[in-house]
């Protein structure tokens, strides 16, 4: 290990921000198509296309904050000031995503859809950058990414509390629930952000000696990064996976299952079991390698996910078994994408001789964000194709049977053909230490070539 160790209250500090930058994000999946089609009277095919369309400029955005944040120094630090930067912005446009005043249109979603992934993008990128250069462990990334990934269960778990207490006391309109949503992101985001950014250190960019990479170079360095790019399609294929199923959640639970009053509570016991598992799926991670178990917590939702076509009107307990074996790895699988994220950088450095966090973590980003709009789109538009809609007075029956195959069998098939990229990925404990031992000794002005790199 470069450095000393991580303190746990360090760590938490880091992870703080988190507990609200997951509640930004899981309402775009969870309640916005259903509540812009069934409650704004929007085409539910056309709020799909609005929120895939809406990423379309992180396209754009994504690489330019992770290099900006990259060569951006300052005495207060690289990451931090971005975070601070896009902190406002990202409050305002979940208030106005969330919290619409009067008519809408798909114009108006779009618009500030757009913004409200910018505003995402300027705060949790360099977040993550910031907690992969924490430390230079490879088992210490992990706790990093532990915590950071379970304070953003825990964050959900807070708000779906509250989104249950209000179900309780009757107040199940989704138009009150995105209000409070709204109201919890605009009133915890600045305490916890600030908290972050004045107890945790940023470390200096590691910069060795040797030759350096800019420009198309650098790039190509990039793209030739088989371990990288393995992991890029990985990600996109689980998250797209992820996303069809959480898009269709609440429109399943209210047309197929006809319990729409449990939506909070079940994915609140969804969240507790995500977090409660994820010590477990540490330790075995610990114990067979991250790209393993990432392959098996992939696997545990895919098999979770096989009985999804079977539910049927009335099937409340079936259902939210389901759905709760299903979320058991969730939390876990993000955790291990971004502590394996952190591992395929240290290669990156010893190739390029620079330290280019913000810029993979921007293009792993654009992976996770073109997911998300492919979940979206997918998710949308696949069940309208097959006769499904959610405003008409009464269903298809065939339509029903093809949503709960779309949102049962098809993502089991989109993760199923990402597993093979993972088992045998090339950086594990071993390769990990010796391209840390390579950067160590060209920190020095002395380059080692015995330490085996990882392509």
């Amino acid at each position: 290990m470069d450095r000393p160790p991580l303190s746990q209250k360090l760590m938490l500090y880091y992870a703080a921000p988190h507990l609200t930058h997951a509640v930004a994000t899981l309402p775009v999946a969870l309640f916005v198509p259903a509540f812009y089609a069934d409650d704004l009277g929007l085409p539910l095919a056309g709020v799909g296309l609005a929120i895939a369309a809406s990423r379309a400029t992180d396209m754009v955005t994504d690489p330019l904050v992770g290099i900006l944040s990259d060569r951006f120094k300052t005495s207060w630090g690289r990451r931090k000031p971005w975070i601070a930067l896009g902190t406002p912005l990202l409050m305002l446009s979940a208030w106005m995503v969330f919290a619409p005043a009067g008519q809408v249109s798909l114009l108006y979603l779009f618009v500030w859809a757009s913004l409200l992934f910018l505003g995402f993008t300027l705060v949790d990128l360099p977040h993550k950058a910031w907690g992969a250069e924490l430390s230079t462990d490879y088992t210490e990334r992990t706790h990093v990414a532990a915590w950071r990934e379970g304070s953003g269960a825990l964050g959900q778990i807070l708000f779906l509390v509250v989104l249950s207490a209000m179900d309780f006391l009757g107040y199940v309109d989704n138009r009150e629930q995105l209000r409070v949503i709204a109201l919890i992101i605009v009133f915890s985001l600045p305490p916890l952000v600030t908290l972050a950014l004045v107890k945790v250190p940023e470390f200096p960019s590691e910069e060795l000696a040797g030759e350096r990479h800019e420009g198309w170079a650098g790039l190509r360095l990039v793209l030739h990064n088989w371990a990288f790019v393995r992991t890029l399609v990985t990600l996109l294929l689980l998250g797209t996976a992820v996303l069809i199923q959480a898009t269709l959640h609440r429109l399943v639970l209210t047309h197929v299952v006809g319990r729409p009053e449990i939506f909070a509570t079940m994915i609140l016991a969804e969240n507790l079991i995500s977090l409660a598992m994820v010590p477990v799926w540490m330790n075995i991670a610990n114990r067979i390698g991250k790209h393993r178990a990432i392959c098996l917590a992939a696997l545990w939702i895919g098999v979770s996910s096989l009985g999804f076509p079977w539910v049927d009107r009335g099937d409340t307990g079936f259902y939210a078994t389901l759905i709760v074996l299903r979320g058991s790895s969730l939390a876990s699988l993000f955790m291990l994408a971004n502590s394996i994220a952190a591992d395929v950088v240290d290669h990156d450095i010893v190739a390029s001789g620079r330290q280019r966090t913000g810029l993979f973590f921007a293009v792993w980003g654009i992976a996770i964000k073109l997911a998300v709009a492919l979940g979206v789109l997918l998710g949308t538009a696949l069940p309208a194709a097959f006769g499904f809609e959610p405003s008409a007075p009464a269903q298809d029956p065939d339509a029903k049977k093809w949503l709960l195959i779309i949102y049962g069998w098809l993502p089991c098939l989109i993760i199923a053909s990402g597993l093979p990229l993972m088992w045998n990925f090339p950086i594990d404990r071993v390769r990990q230490r010796a391209l840390r031992e390579q950067i160590a000794a060209r920190r020095t002005g002395v380059f080692r070539s015995d330490a085996d790199g990882a392509a």
